[in-house]
């Protein structure tokens, strides 16, 4: 009886071990899977001048190698993630791992412009893939006690996709031209897509009778809502004509014929009861305006550099690097504290962070220089770092199995949305703030004066955050305390 003890000790004992490697390279799948995903957002920016010279175009028509793969993604995120919980979350990744790999492909040998954009697009709908289900994988495969620390690595991964981007991206073109920045995306999708068939849980089995529909007026009506607000918020570059307000009036009239469509179909894209969840609803507000700070960051910081602070290009590129820099060292130690004292106070940490690093970057960087810069940018980021992993540890936490992959796409929606609006409303308030007619050649303290209004503005939307994260925990837990009173 001793032996048989012991020898089941010892087999619970080597199952333990197999699941725990399996968890690793699930996640080794899932980590290289945003990775990608994020590395074609950044990547082909820094090729833009090349791409122009390359096919003899404008400016403009070659910037849509760019919008392409975002509105891809803004459009159909939520859409596919509705269609992983009804088809299969792991059939669906596969799918999108693999077209991503082909997409990329045909990116790099496309022979005209159209082509390459078409083929951007098209990656784009496999990195929508990727991005939603990704994140509805941690419930499957980690378990509960370290999802926070999953979601602080996945956070990781985004961060160093989007900051390897245009580094990689300048070598590979100085280097071998600028087919080889699709190309590089190859090889590592093999390896994703070989990593999420080999330890991926399967897709459960269920009876095709129990299967929801799929609403498709929903999703075509949510896809031409998101583009046209897409649209609308990345022509003109941020000054809006009569093309931004019309596409800005359809995409209102669109997400209106939505709530229609949704309130009526037996299986809608997205349940719009569900919003009524005091926590989901100020989830997806708190992460729009956290990313449209973010944001602001990335389009304001280079002007005052340059302009205001007479910093060279290169010192500028070295300086921007810093945040991304510190979002990559930081984002799995925010996800160990997320597991270790729980989301929602974490959450409050860190819109606090950001608030504080907001208002130091509206006031340090005049007294300090480069110095008040990067002190401001050392709070600000990890308080960032911080803020996503507990928020999406809390909103993904007790979501339903066949909910999983549409409140994820939700999730990366709010945070698309608010980089577009933060590119778009934080970059004209800045060129308002600076008074100046063409802020590339503003004077420096005009700059200056730009810089601390909008991050004055920035830390007020961050304290706008911390009380609808107060409000939201307050308004969820009434129920619970009526019922313990009951």
């Amino acid at each position: 009886m001793v032996k048989s003890i012991i020898a089941g000790r010892i087999e619970a004992a080597a199952d333990g071990t197999q699941r725990t490697s399996s968890v690793r390279w699930a996640l080794a799948g899932l980590s290289l899977s945003m990775l990608l995903a994020s590395l074609g957002t950044s990547i082909a920016n820094v090729g833009l001048p090349t791409l122009a010279q390359a096919f003899g175009v404008s400016f403009q028509a070659v910037q849509w190698i760019v919008l392409a793969y975002l509105l891809a993604i803004t459009t159909l995120i939520v859409s596919v993630g509705r269609l992983g919980d009804i088809a299969g979350r792991r059939r669906l990744l596969l799918a999108g791992i693999a077209l991503y790999t082909a997409a990329s492909a045909l990116c790099g040998v496309a022979p005209a412009l159209w082509l390459l954009i078409g083929a951007r697009a098209a990656q784009g709908l496999g990195a929508a893939i990727m991005m939603a289900l990704t994140i509805a994988f941690v419930g499957e495969t980690v378990p509960k006690a370290r999802t926070g620390s999953a979601m602080g690595l996945l956070g990781t991964m985004s961060a160093v996709g989007t900051a390897l981007g245009p580094s990689l991206g300048g070598v590979l073109i100085a280097g071998f031209g600028w087919r080889a920045i699709f190309f590089v995306s190859v090889p590592l999708g093999l390896l994703t897509l070989l990593l999420a068939y080999r330890h991926l849980p399967l897709d459960r089995h269920d009876p095709k009778t129990d299967r929801p529909g799929f609403d498709s007026l929903g999703t075509l009506l949510l896809a031409l809502a998101l583009a046209a607000y897409g649209l609308a918020m990345t022509l003109g570059r941020g000054h809006f004509g009569p093309l931004n307000i019309a596409l800005l009036l359809a995409a209102l009239l669109g997400a209106a014929f939505f709530l229609l469509v949704e309130a009526r179909v037996p299986s809608p894209l997205i349940r719009l009861a569900a919003f009524r969840d005091a926590l989901l609803s100020g989830s997806l507000a708190m992460n729009l305006l956290v990313s449209a700070v973010m944001m602001a960051t990335l389009v304001v910081g280079p002007f005052y550099l340059s302009r205001s602070l007479g910093l060279e290009a290169a010192i500028v590129g070295i300086v921007m690097s810093i945040g991304p820099a510190i979002s990559t060292v930081s984002g799995i130690p925010a996800g160990r504290l997320v597991d270790r004292l729980g989301a929602p106070v974490m959450v409050m940490v860190g819109l606090v962070a950001m608030a504080a690093g907001s208002l130091a970057l509206s006031l340090l960087p005049a007294l300090f220089g480069v110095a008040g810069y990067v002190a401001a940018i050392a709070v600000l980021t990890p308080g960032y770092q911080l803020f996503q992993a507990a928020n999406n540890t809390a909103v993904m936490a007790d979501v339903h199995a066949d909910q999983r992959g549409v409140i994820s796409g939700l999730l990366s929606l709010s945070r698309n949305l608010g980089l577009i609006t933060g590119a778009s409303a934080m970059g004209a308030l800045f060129a308002i703030a600076s008074a100046a007619t063409d802020i590339a050649t503003a004077a420096p303290e005009a700059v200056a004066t730009g810089m601390r209004i909008t991050f004055a503005v920035a830390a007020a939307l961050i304290v706008g955050a911390i009380a609808i994260a107060g409000a939201s925990r307050r308004i969820a837990g009434r129920p619970s305390r009526s019922a313990k009173a009951s």
